[in-house]
């Protein structure tokens, strides 16, 4: 049976942050994943992870200057060395929470990248740090994800596409080096789910290490939209995926009220 995780960024935005732990786990969620821990002391998260029975499933590393419009700093040039600090800052919250998923963002398309010389180098910075991420998070048996992003939600995002993901990471080779798989981007960007999902969940390198899912276009609830989620569940189970799936959707309204789609899952 498929094991969905609750996003706390986008579910239970009707409760405090740290109220949605509580929020979650009264829902029946036994895992939960949000975008950034960074404004919360660790051990303050590990405890409301603990007293409320709940795994950390991901979340992401320090995406540079998020409200200034900034979506990550693996592929910029000239910001490697903050790249490296981010990712021993997220390291070591994985280590207090016990995640073992980093998402890490490639960030945007820098405006040289009309030219051939700028493209070489944006592509050559990001597989150089995430050969760097991947390697110290082997360490601690931590698994380092990239996503592709629509460029509906995020224009510019450098990197947008499934194949180009799992290219990444072939040239990478690093074991613990997967794509996170976001049905709702893939849907916006490409469509043919099911093919893909067959194609990616078991590659020598690279592969499908974590799943999220939202309703489209509206990324809502699951059961609203034109994806057709029974039956994705049905093979992702069936293609023997262990992984959690991260349910990063805006409720329509109420969280809970709008959570008819999980019950029989649940059970």
């Amino acid at each position: 049976m498929p094991r969905f995780a609750a996003n706390l960024t986008m579910m239970y935005t009707e409760h405090a942050f740290t109220d949605r732990f509580a929020a979650a786990a009264q829902d029946g969620f036994k895992a939960v994943e949000f975008l950034f821990p960074y404004a919360y002391p660790a051990k303050i998260l590990r405890q409301l992870l603990a007293d409320n029975g709940l795994v950390q499933a991901l979340f992401n590393a320090p995406p540079g200057d998020w409200n200034g419009g900034e979506r990550g700093l693996a592929s910029l040039p000239g910001r490697e060395d903050e790249f490296k600090r981010s990712i021993d800052i997220a390291l070591e919250y994985a280590r207090v929470l016990g995640s073992k998923k980093l998402h890490v963002m490639a960030g945007l398309t820098q405006p040289h990248q009309g030219k051939a010389q700028g493209q070489a180098r944006q592509r050559a910075v990001y597989l150089e740090n995430l050969s760097y991420a991947a390697h110290l998070a082997a360490a601690q048996g931590v698994t380092i994800l990239i996503e592709p992003i629509n460029t509906r939600d995020i224009p510019g995002f450098y990197l947008n596409r499934q194949d180009v993901a799992q290219a990444i990471c072939a040239k990478v080779a690093a074991d613990n080096l997967q794509v996170q798989f976001d049905l709702y981007h893939c849907q916006i960007v490409e469509g043919d789910l099911a093919v893909k999902l067959r194609r990616d969940m078991v590659r020598l390198h690279g592969g499908i290490g974590h799943i999220q899912i939202a309703g489209v276009p509206e990324r809502h609830e699951p059961d609203v939209g034109e994806i057709n989620y029974s039956y994705l569940f049905e093979l992702i189970d069936s293609l023997g995926y262990q992984g959690w799936i991260g349910c990063e959707y805006r409720p329509r309204a109420g969280t809970t009220a709008g959570l008819g789609w999980l019950k029989p899952w649940l059970k």
